[in-house]
């Protein structure tokens, strides 16, 4: 047999995702029209694919998306299309190249579509794929940048730390205690056996131990 040279099984997929990018388009104008739903699954890992870093690593190499009852801002553009939809009431934004189409199916109607992803004659932008890439990586900046200072300490470190805090400020309350019963032994008071009492606040008495522990 002849070797094919005009690529036909590259013509066909390319004019099916063709069929699948105006499909979309007239849902993203109209809506979805009496009980037509989609079923699309992704190669996660396709150039210009853009899906956030918690979905890559729930889905690291496919994933199938439901086009039915709860998506927004589906937007179709000359290479891909953007869809918002909500994974365990997290609302996120997903870009998928129709090259990284591996599957589009209508239960509606049982019509289902099979692609190999990659396989087209009609390659991605440079600049999209560049584009992903930047945002993909600003992501990542910003994830890491959120987590608090401290959150990645040991659990088993905190219990530890607040008490030798604790153990600090009560060796300070001790200090100056002793100190405040030192000076009034200087002075020749008569009170010192007495546990110290809270002031109006006017004054600089220093607060008994207890009572300062029950502040903390």
């Amino acid at each position: 047999m002849a070797e094919d040279l005009l690529r036909y099984d590259i013509l066909v997929q390319d004019a099916l995702r063709g069929a699948v990018k105006k499909i979309l388009a007239e849902v993203a104008r109209t809506g979805l029209p009496g009980e037509h739903h989609f079923y699309i699954a992704f190669d996660t890992n396709a150039p210009g694919v853009r899906v956030s870093s918690r979905l890559k690593e729930r889905y690291p190499n496919e994933m199938t998306i439901v086009l039915q009852h709860q998506f927004w801002d589906l937007a179709i553009g000359e290479h891909a299309f953007e869809v918002g939809l909500s994974f365990g009431g997290i609302p996120e934004k997903l870009l998928i190249p129709f090259s990284a189409i591996k599957g589009f199916f209508d239960p509606s109607v049982q019509f289902a579509l099979e692609f190999e992803p990659g396989k087209t004659a009609e390659p991605l932008p440079d600049d999209l794929i560049e584009a992903v890439g930047e945002l993909a990586e600003l992501e990542g900046r910003t994830r890491l940048e959120s987590v608090p200072a401290g959150k990645g300490e040991d659990k088993a470190d905190r219990p530890r730390r607040e008490a030798a805090g604790k153990t600090d400020k009560g060796a300070k309350a001790e200090k100056a205690e002793k100190a405040d019963k030192a000076e009034a032994g200087k002075s020749g008071a008569s009170k010192t056996d007495e546990p110290d009492k809270p002031t109006d606040g006017s004054g600089g008495a220093v607060v008994s131990l207890d009572a300062f522990r029950k502040k903390t």
